[in-house]
């Protein structure tokens, strides 16, 4: 995984002003074609797209024709067209890939809004307009077209149809995706978000899509979604075999990413501004209600597991080497756990250390439950087992307290959070102030159709 990005947060999200980015000649939003041997769909798509932004899009936009290394005329069409309409230019790239074009078009791209759709408009463009709005106005990191919502219409054969919905509920318990269509040729991401994520995106093909919808959501970007109208192209070249072979091959390859926690998803962090979770409530220390929430759940799974381990040891030894062999593997996996999803500790960086610490933190709840089994024999003298193992959950719910007060301040303190001591911190001083609500704002000014693009043609070779 490319992990070669910047180490400060991402900036709060602002709405963007039509006025201050038509001033600097930029268009608000850049929307690409990519495109391989269309010479046939090309033209007419960019022309009905250029036409519908012109008479409905109220900022500057521009369309940009990513060619993957044409072999038929699109290069000469997506030329022409970059002549002879305002806003239009095209990029050359010489080695083939969906995912590399938008990579590069996207990583030069000077619009604080970055979109796509595939050349056939399978899409209807009423949906662009609110696909980009809830980036405009900062209320969204990315935005993307779904087909599989319920006001979606949707037209298409029972084939493409069962891929679509497979592929998605494969997403959605390998990977814990939340989104509902990840291949639907419609996106669109600020740039600032872009430039943080292509990097760590390794696809260059189909499945960039979906690796670039998981590692945002995996990192707490926000994603819009909305339903779209979608009519099935039946002339498509997608191999279909091909593409779900090398999607699942994708699959595979992030989840084993993240659940390494190979992925530095931290760098992707953005003060959230005027999101009441990122208001501090006096005497609570951030992100306790978070991670509360986190060691419950693990608590609960990892006391299940010991009661069964401790059933299972129990009917070959005696309670006390039953229930410290099941506290010592429970306590293992509970620390792993704890590391990982409720402390947020990534990376194998102090794993080991962790663990030793864990092992310390196990050994006062063997204390407790075992002192417990042994003031319960002393007591009864031969106890019932339903009756052990409600003794030993008493004494757990102890341990449990006292297990999260030691991970939290001794075993995950938060400078093992944080990563990296040197790294800035996110402090309500260190954010951009906030505009006063009776700070007048220039109305946005009439814009022009399009933003005549400089360079028309841009000439990318072997780009990776």
């Amino acid at each position: 995984m490319r992990t070669d990005t910047p180490w400060s947060t991402l900036p709060a999200r602002d709405h963007l002003l039509a006025v201050a980015v038509d001033a600097a000649g930029a268009p608000v939003l850049d929307v690409v074609v990519p495109v391989y041997n269309e010479e046939k769909d090309l033209e007419p798509c960019v022309l009905r797209l250029h036409d519908h932004l012109a008479r409905t899009f109220p900022y500057a936009f521009r369309i940009t024709v990513a060619d993957n290394a044409s072999t038929d005329r699109t290069p000469e069409v997506a030329q022409r067209l970059a002549r002879t309409l305002p806003g239009v230019r095209s990029y050359r790239l010489e080695e083939k890939g969906r995912g590399r074009a938008l990579r590069t078009v996207w990583s030069h791209s000077d619009a604080p809004v970055l979109a796509y759709m595939d050349v056939d408009l399978s899409t209807d463009l009423n949906a662009l307009l609110p696909l980009v709005a809830p980036l405009i106005s900062g209320h969204s990191d990315l935005a993307i077209g779904s087909r599989l919502a319920r006001s979606s219409r949707v037209v298409r054969g029972t084939k493409r149809e069962f891929i679509s919905r497979a592929y998605n509920i494969i997403l959605r318990s390998s990977l814990a995706a939340r989104f509902s269509d990840a291949q639907c040729g419609f996106k669109a991401i600020r740039r600032e978000v872009a430039q943080r994520l292509l990097p760590m995106v390794e696809d260059t093909g189909w499945f960039f899509d979906t690796e670039l919808l998981v590692l945002a959501e995996r990192a707490g970007l926000r994603i819009h979604e909305v339903p779209v109208d979608w009519v099935d192209d039946t002339d498509s070249t997608v191999h279909i075999v091909r593409t779900a072979t090398e999607d699942l091959k994708g699959v595979w390859r992030v989840g084993r990413a993240l659940a390494v926690g190979a992925l530095p998803l931290d760098r992707l962090a953005r003060p959230f501004g005027d999101d009441p979770r990122d208001r501090g409530i006096g005497g609570v220390p951030r992100g306790l209600a978070r991670q509360l929430v986190g060691f419950c759940a693990v608590g609960a799974l990892s006391t299940l597991a010991y009661l069964v381990l401790y059933s299972l040891f129990r009917q070959g030894v005696g309670p006390q080497i039953a229930n410290g062999g099941a506290l010592l593997v429970s306590a293992v996996a509970n620390t792993a756990a704890n590391r990982r999803l409720t402390f947020g500790v990534r990376g194998r960086g102090g794993a080991v250390r962790h663990q030793a610490q864990g092992l310390v933190v196990f050994a006062i709840g063997l204390v407790l439950t075992s002192g417990s089994l042994a003031a319960l024999g002393a007591a009864s003298g031969s106890p019932s087992h339903g009756t052990e193992l409600a003794v030993l959950i008493a004494a757990n719910l102890a341990a449990t307290v006292l297990r999260f007060l030691l991970f939290r301040a001794w075993v995950f303190p938060d400078r093992d959070r944080s990563g990296d001591a040197s790294r800035p911190v996110d402090t309500p001083a260190s954010r951009p102030a906030a505009v006063p609500a009776d700070c007048p704002v220039a109305a946005p000014a009439p814009r022009p159709a399009a933003v005549p693009a400089d360079d028309t043609h841009h000439e990318l070779r072997n780009v990776r």
